[in-house]
């Protein structure tokens, strides 16, 4: 990734104002570089670098042929994370976030199907033939599911990761992702919680200069990734993928979860006494009938039995 970025750049599109003072939370305090005029200001000494973490990691989830699922749906960011997104060939949300999108994949699948056949029907022949009415319906049908869809109708399967603009917003996502155990990368200002998060990025998420900032930036690394990679590669990899291996390269860095401390080490399970066969013998036992008489009888089967002496 050749991207060049300063704090310069950062100051210059707003990227260090936080909130308010009195709408702060505790969590963020660290990156917190002080306060003007009852506003908190981001230490961009510590936003910088964890905003280029976040840019090599999508950077080399991109290298991979990986999917990207843009995600935010205030005001500010709809119309910028929806360009950005187009531009660089990912997937979208940013008019409102469906619950079970991810945990409930499946059922929303069947959903961008079914918004796929309307669109098939309204370019047909048979849309013309319809009445009014029925074409009416048609339509409104078809813009409600384009307003949620439309982004990730081509998304094929879960994404490899998800960017979040304000990531308060967008808890539900955050936690769709966290129960999946898919990366998030998120723009966190200081009145929001960084649970959850596994690319943190202390930054302003209320402007719109500094949101196209964020995207521009993770688009233009998206496509340099994806330009740089070689054709042999990619047909590479299709190859271990179709043989049932997985490829080789660094996997994306996930959440580590810390030892319970009322967990106990399970003690090493001691080693069992060998055991030598010295010797082996074969014991016929001969077993006898008796008639009504009370007289015995030749022997009718017998049973082998193995004596083992240890």
């Amino acid at each position: 990734m050749t991207t060049n970025i300063t704090m310069r750049d950062m100051i210059a599109a707003g990227v260090h104002f936080g909130h308010q003072t009195r709408y702060w939370h505790p969590k963020m305090n660290q990156y917190i570089f002080g306060i003007k005029h009852k506003i908190h200001i981001i230490n961009l000494e510590k936003t910088l670098p964890l905003y280029m973490d976040a840019l090599n990691f999508l950077s080399s989830v991109a290298a991979k042929r990986g999917k990207i699922l843009f995600v935010g749906t205030k005001p500010a960011a709809q119309k910028i994370l929806r360009e950005e997104a187009m531009r660089c060939g990912m997937p979208y949300i940013c008019h409102r976030w469906l619950g079970g999108l991810l945990t409930n994949y499946k059922t929303v699948r069947q959903s961008i199907k079914h918004m796929k056949e309307l669109e098939n029907i309204r370019d047909s022949e048979d849309f013309n033939k319809m009445t009014k009415k029925e074409a009416l319906v048609l339509t409104r049908e078809l813009d409600k599911l384009k307003l949620s869809l439309e982004g990730i109708k081509d998304m094929a399967g879960l994404p490899d990761a998800i960017f979040v603009v304000d990531v308060g917003l967008e808890r539900n996502a955050v936690t769709e992702a966290n129960k999946l155990k898919i990366p998030v990368v998120g723009i966190v200002d200081t009145n929001r919680n960084p649970r959850g998060i596994d690319y943190l990025v202390p930054a302003n998420d209320d402007s719109s200069s500094a949101i196209r900032f964020y995207a521009q930036h993770i688009a233009d690394a998206i496509i340099d990734a994806r330009s740089s990679l070689p054709m042999e590669a990619i047909i590479a990899e299709k190859e271990v993928r179709r043989a049932g291996k997985k490829p080789m390269g660094n996997k994306p860095k996930g959440r580590v979860v810390a030892k319970r401390h009322d967990e106990k080490e399970e003690a090493p399970v001691a080693a069992l006494p060998k055991v030598e066969v010295v010797e082996e013998k074969t014991v016929v036992v001969a077993e006898t009938k008796s008639d009504s008489k009370g007289k015995k009888t030749a022997p009718s089967r017998a049973k082998k039995v193995e004596s083992t002496s240890v």
